[in-house]
Protein backbone atom coordinates (compact mmCIF):
# COMPACT_ATOMS: atom_id res chain seq x y z
CA UNK A 1 0.00 0.00 0.00
CA UNK A 2 1.92 2.89 -0.88
CA UNK A 3 1.92 6.10 -0.02
CA UNK A 4 0.07 8.58 -2.78
CA UNK A 5 1.56 12.36 -1.93
CA UNK A 6 -0.51 14.84 -3.62
CA UNK A 7 2.59 17.01 -3.52
CA UNK A 8 6.33 16.19 -5.15
CA UNK A 9 8.02 16.36 -3.23
CA UNK A 10 5.60 15.70 0.13
CA UNK A 11 6.85 17.47 3.10
CA UNK A 12 7.20 14.89 6.33
CA UNK A 13 6.82 17.20 9.52
CA UNK A 14 8.81 15.39 12.86
CA UNK A 15 7.03 16.84 16.19
CA UNK A 16 7.44 15.15 19.76
CA UNK A 17 4.22 15.11 21.02
CA UNK A 18 4.05 16.39 24.94
CA UNK A 19 6.94 18.80 24.41
CA UNK A 20 6.36 21.28 25.52
CA UNK A 21 2.68 19.62 26.36
CA UNK A 22 -0.05 17.43 24.61
CA UNK A 23 -2.19 21.04 23.74
CA UNK A 24 0.56 22.62 22.19
CA UNK A 25 1.37 19.48 20.50
CA UNK A 26 -2.02 19.50 19.09
CA UNK A 27 -1.81 23.03 17.86
CA UNK A 28 1.44 22.71 16.61
CA UNK A 29 0.94 19.97 14.73
CA UNK A 30 -2.65 21.69 13.40
CA UNK A 31 -0.50 24.41 12.57
CA UNK A 32 2.29 22.62 10.80
CA UNK A 33 -0.93 20.72 8.24
CA UNK A 34 -2.50 24.17 7.76
CA UNK A 35 0.82 25.68 6.13
CA UNK A 36 1.40 22.28 3.96
CA UNK A 37 3.14 19.49 5.51
CA UNK A 38 1.38 16.43 4.11
CA UNK A 39 1.99 13.83 6.90
CA UNK A 40 3.41 14.33 9.97
CA UNK A 41 5.56 11.93 12.42
CA UNK A 42 3.95 11.83 15.89
CA UNK A 43 7.47 11.39 17.39
CA UNK A 44 7.00 8.91 21.08
CA UNK A 45 9.04 10.50 23.66
CA UNK A 46 11.56 7.75 24.81
CA UNK A 47 14.27 7.90 27.81
CA UNK A 48 17.09 6.68 25.56
CA UNK A 49 16.96 8.41 22.10
CA UNK A 50 19.95 7.01 20.61
CA UNK A 51 18.97 7.82 16.97
CA UNK A 52 18.24 11.31 18.16
CA UNK A 53 20.69 14.39 18.00
CA UNK A 54 21.00 16.42 21.37
CA UNK A 55 17.83 18.64 20.31
CA UNK A 56 15.41 15.47 19.74
CA UNK A 57 16.99 14.26 23.27
CA UNK A 58 16.27 17.36 25.21
CA UNK A 59 12.53 17.67 23.61
CA UNK A 60 12.01 13.84 24.65
CA UNK A 61 13.27 15.12 28.70
CA UNK A 62 10.76 17.72 28.16
CA UNK A 63 7.83 15.52 26.69
CA UNK A 64 8.42 12.82 29.82
CA UNK A 65 8.84 15.77 32.23
CA UNK A 66 5.21 16.17 31.67
CA UNK A 67 4.86 12.28 31.76
CA UNK A 68 3.55 11.37 28.15
CA UNK A 69 3.15 8.11 27.03
CA UNK A 70 2.45 6.20 24.41
CA UNK A 71 -1.33 6.06 24.99
CA UNK A 72 -1.22 10.14 24.84
CA UNK A 73 -0.02 9.97 21.92
CA UNK A 74 -2.65 7.41 19.91
CA UNK A 75 -5.11 9.73 21.85
CA UNK A 76 -3.41 13.20 20.38
CA UNK A 77 -3.67 11.12 16.71
CA UNK A 78 -6.85 10.46 17.04
CA UNK A 79 -7.91 13.99 18.00
CA UNK A 80 -5.77 15.43 14.87
CA UNK A 81 -7.75 12.94 12.93
CA UNK A 82 -11.06 14.03 13.69
CA UNK A 83 -10.20 17.79 12.92
CA UNK A 84 -7.62 16.66 9.84
CA UNK A 85 -9.19 14.05 7.95
CA UNK A 86 -7.18 14.09 4.91
CA UNK A 87 -3.60 14.49 6.82
CA UNK A 88 -1.42 11.38 6.85
CA UNK A 89 -0.20 10.04 10.51
CA UNK A 90 2.66 8.26 11.12
CA UNK A 91 3.52 7.10 14.92
CA UNK A 92 7.50 7.32 14.93
CA UNK A 93 9.07 5.84 18.21
CA UNK A 94 11.71 3.04 19.14
CA UNK A 95 10.43 -0.47 19.88
CA UNK A 96 11.07 -0.46 23.62
CA UNK A 97 6.99 1.39 24.32
CA UNK A 98 5.47 -0.46 21.58
CA UNK A 99 6.79 -4.04 23.32
CA UNK A 100 5.72 -2.66 26.79
CA UNK A 101 1.94 -1.75 25.02
CA UNK A 102 1.81 -4.89 23.81
CA UNK A 103 2.27 -5.13 19.64
CA UNK A 104 -1.09 -6.33 18.86
CA UNK A 105 -2.86 -4.10 21.13
CA UNK A 106 -0.91 -0.89 19.85
CA UNK A 107 -1.73 -2.51 16.32
CA UNK A 108 -5.60 -1.95 16.82
CA UNK A 109 -5.56 1.15 18.93
CA UNK A 110 -3.73 2.85 16.67
CA UNK A 111 -5.85 1.83 13.70
CA UNK A 112 -9.19 2.55 15.39
CA UNK A 113 -6.97 6.52 16.29
CA UNK A 114 -6.73 6.60 12.29
CA UNK A 115 -2.85 6.21 12.22
CA UNK A 116 -1.61 5.38 9.02
CA UNK A 117 1.57 3.91 9.74
CA UNK A 118 4.69 3.03 12.22
CA UNK A 119 8.00 4.01 12.04
CA UNK A 120 9.98 2.09 14.99
CA UNK A 121 13.46 3.52 14.45
CA UNK A 122 15.29 0.09 15.76
CA UNK A 123 12.84 -2.26 14.38
CA UNK A 124 15.18 -4.63 12.10
CA UNK A 125 13.90 -5.79 9.03
CA UNK A 126 15.39 -9.36 10.28
CA UNK A 127 13.37 -9.61 13.33
CA UNK A 128 10.19 -7.78 12.18
CA UNK A 129 8.07 -10.52 10.83
CA UNK A 130 5.44 -10.70 14.02
CA UNK A 131 5.37 -7.16 14.27
CA UNK A 132 4.49 -6.45 10.18
CA UNK A 133 1.94 -9.39 10.54
CA UNK A 134 0.37 -7.27 13.46
CA UNK A 135 0.66 -3.92 11.76
CA UNK A 136 -0.83 -5.23 8.27
CA UNK A 137 -3.45 -6.90 10.44
CA UNK A 138 -4.64 -3.66 10.65
CA UNK A 139 -4.00 -1.92 7.14
CA UNK A 140 -0.86 -0.32 8.93
CA UNK A 141 1.98 0.62 7.13
CA UNK A 142 5.35 -0.04 8.26
CA UNK A 143 8.12 2.27 7.30
CA UNK A 144 11.69 1.17 7.71
CA UNK A 145 14.77 3.09 8.12
CA UNK A 146 17.71 2.91 5.10
CA UNK A 147 21.33 4.12 5.69
CA UNK A 148 23.75 4.55 3.11
CA UNK A 149 25.87 1.79 4.53
CA UNK A 150 23.54 -0.67 3.97
CA UNK A 151 23.98 -2.89 1.27
CA UNK A 152 22.31 -3.98 -1.79
CA UNK A 153 21.38 -7.34 -0.15
CA UNK A 154 19.68 -5.52 2.69
CA UNK A 155 18.28 -2.41 0.63
CA UNK A 156 16.66 -5.55 -1.14
CA UNK A 157 15.59 -6.66 2.11
CA UNK A 158 14.38 -3.35 3.64
CA UNK A 159 12.15 -2.42 0.49
CA UNK A 160 10.68 -6.07 0.83
CA UNK A 161 9.11 -4.70 4.50
CA UNK A 162 8.52 -1.80 3.52
CA UNK A 163 5.09 -0.10 2.76
CA UNK A 164 3.82 3.43 2.76
CA UNK A 165 7.28 4.53 2.17
CA UNK A 166 10.97 4.07 2.35
CA UNK A 167 13.00 6.45 4.94
CA UNK A 168 16.17 7.24 3.55
CA UNK A 169 18.59 8.43 6.26
CA UNK A 170 20.45 10.84 4.50
CA UNK A 171 23.95 11.09 6.48
CA UNK A 172 25.44 8.64 9.34
CA UNK A 173 25.42 9.64 12.74
CA UNK A 174 22.57 11.12 14.57
CA UNK A 175 19.82 13.40 14.06
CA UNK A 176 20.21 17.40 13.97
CA UNK A 177 20.07 20.28 11.20
CA UNK A 178 22.93 20.41 9.32
CA UNK A 179 23.98 23.90 7.11
CA UNK A 180 25.05 20.99 3.76
CA UNK A 181 23.72 18.01 2.93
CA UNK A 182 25.83 14.72 2.32
CA UNK A 183 25.72 13.43 -1.55
CA UNK A 184 25.20 10.30 0.51
CA UNK A 185 21.06 10.71 0.17
CA UNK A 186 21.13 11.21 -3.64
CA UNK A 187 23.23 7.75 -3.78
CA UNK A 188 21.01 6.25 -1.84
CA UNK A 189 17.91 7.22 -3.03
CA UNK A 190 19.13 6.36 -6.38
CA UNK A 191 19.54 2.74 -4.66
CA UNK A 192 16.53 2.20 -3.49
CA UNK A 193 14.79 2.49 -6.66
CA UNK A 194 16.73 -0.29 -8.00
CA UNK A 195 14.74 -2.39 -5.52
CA UNK A 196 11.41 -0.59 -4.99
CA UNK A 197 8.60 1.50 -6.65
CA UNK A 198 7.83 2.44 -2.86
CA UNK A 199 7.66 6.38 -2.12
CA UNK A 200 11.45 7.38 -0.78
CA UNK A 201 11.37 9.86 1.73
CA UNK A 202 14.79 11.55 2.56
CA UNK A 203 15.72 12.86 6.45
CA UNK A 204 18.36 13.63 8.66
CA UNK A 205 19.79 17.04 8.30
CA UNK A 206 16.91 18.82 5.86
CA UNK A 207 16.49 22.31 7.88
CA UNK A 208 15.69 25.21 5.19
CA UNK A 209 13.63 25.67 2.09
CA UNK A 210 16.83 25.15 -0.43
CA UNK A 211 17.76 22.01 1.37
CA UNK A 212 13.98 20.87 0.79
CA UNK A 213 13.91 22.17 -2.66
CA UNK A 214 17.46 20.50 -3.41
CA UNK A 215 16.42 16.93 -1.63
CA UNK A 216 13.05 17.19 -3.28
CA UNK A 217 14.59 17.27 -6.82
CA UNK A 218 15.36 13.27 -6.54
CA UNK A 219 13.08 12.43 -3.58
CA UNK A 220 9.53 11.90 -3.33
CA UNK A 221 9.25 13.44 -0.10
CA UNK A 222 11.33 15.31 2.91
CA UNK A 223 11.44 15.14 6.20
CA UNK A 224 12.06 17.92 8.82
CA UNK A 225 12.02 16.80 12.47
CA UNK A 226 15.36 19.38 14.43
CA UNK A 227 14.53 22.18 12.63
CA UNK A 228 10.82 21.97 13.59
CA UNK A 229 11.96 20.72 17.33
CA UNK A 230 14.31 24.03 17.89
CA UNK A 231 11.33 26.34 17.20
CA UNK A 232 9.09 24.45 19.58
CA UNK A 233 12.02 24.54 22.14
CA UNK A 234 12.39 28.21 21.51
CA UNK A 235 8.97 29.53 21.84
CA UNK A 236 7.14 26.73 23.99
CA UNK A 237 3.99 27.48 24.66
CA UNK A 238 3.68 29.77 21.78
CA UNK A 239 5.29 27.32 19.18
CA UNK A 240 2.45 26.72 16.69
CA UNK A 241 2.08 30.14 14.99
CA UNK A 242 6.24 29.78 14.73
CA UNK A 243 6.21 26.45 13.43
CA UNK A 244 3.21 26.96 10.74
CA UNK A 245 5.26 30.09 9.18
CA UNK A 246 8.73 28.17 9.24
CA UNK A 247 6.45 25.72 7.25
CA UNK A 248 5.01 27.86 4.95
CA UNK A 249 8.56 28.98 4.20
CA UNK A 250 9.62 25.64 3.06
CA UNK A 251 6.41 24.60 0.98
CA UNK A 252 5.49 27.99 -0.38
CA UNK A 253 2.35 28.38 1.51
CA UNK A 254 0.72 25.48 -0.27
CA UNK A 255 -2.23 23.73 0.99
CA UNK A 256 -1.63 20.48 2.51
CA UNK A 257 -4.06 17.35 0.85
CA UNK A 258 -3.71 13.92 1.09
CA UNK A 259 -6.84 12.73 -0.11
CA UNK A 260 -8.13 10.37 2.20
CA UNK A 261 -5.94 10.34 4.63
CA UNK A 262 -5.15 6.37 4.58
CA UNK A 263 -1.14 5.36 3.53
Amino acid sequence: MPLSFLHKPALIVYVTCGDPDLETSREIILAAIDAGADVIELGVPFSDPLADGPVIQRASERALQQRTSLQNVIDLAAAVRRQRAHAGLIIFSYLNPIVRYGIKRFAGAASDAGIDGVLLTDMTVEESAEYRRSMHGHKLATIFLAAPTSPDDRLQRIADASSGFIYAVSRLGVTGAQTDLSSDAQELVARLRRFTALPIAVGFGVSNAEQFRVVGSYADAVVIGSAIVSIIEREGGNAAGAVGQFVRSVTGQRTSALGSGKL
